[in-house]
């Protein structure tokens, strides 16, 4: 049995082990933030007021043991409007995950159709997704129970984000139209491509 706590010898000599740092070259490139649009700043700047909440909530609570009610609903609805948010970035990003599977075996033309079906059915989801939320938000009357802000505005940024996703959806289908080619149906074309969530 081999004992591993013991230094290997290669050879006849023994050398010291190299415990220098080897950093490869996907680790020295800088990061590419040339697809970062206006809108997504609010994204960011979503996430941090929740970072900010969730900290205070947490240190009101364990370290002066007097915690703000307000926190925890806020945080809620903080964290509903980052994921909605941080969604319209995807569909403008065309981000968002796919079944890649039958893509892999079907003849391109196929593909094709098959990426002009999902697009159709995609940008028709996110439109009715709209819809529904502002029919929710006009029938939401009820006040947020730690501070005083009807609780249809979180329906409304809802409805607003969904919109926001139908449009990039609608475009995204129309360049695939127009260029015959996406992702899926020529995956060996943008196999290069660097995503951001990569």
């Amino acid at each position: 049995m081999y004992d591993d706590t013991e230094p290997r010898k290669t050879g006849t000599e023994s050398r010291p082990e190299d415990y220098t740092l080897d950093i490869s070259d996907e680790d020295t490139q800088e990061i590419d933030l040339s697809d970062i649009r206006p809108q997504d700043y609010l994204v960011l700047a979503l996430f941090w007021v929740l970072a900010f909440v969730v900290f205070l909530q947490f240190f009101t609570r364990y370290v002066l043991n007097d915690s703000f009610g307000w926190t925890e609903e806020i945080a809620r609805y903080l964290l509903i409007g980052v994921t909605f948010a941080g969604s319209v970035m995807a569909a403008r990003k065309h981000s968002h995950i796919a079944v890649e599977f039958l893509y892999r075996w079907a003849p391109r033309p196929l593909r094709r159709i098959m990426q002009t079906v999902i697009d159709l059915i995609t940008t028709g989801f996110f439109a009715t997704l709209a819809w529904l939320s502002g029919q929710l938000a006009t029938r939401t009357g009820g006040m947020m129970v730690s501070i005083d802000v009807p609780k249809s505005y979180v329906y409304w940024f809802v409805a607003v984000c969904f919109a926001g996703m139908a449009i990039h959806a609608a475009i995204n289908a129309i360049k695939h139209l127009t260029s015959g080619t996406s992702r899926l149906i020529d995956p060996e074309a943008f196999a290069d491509e660097t995503r951001a969530i990569d």
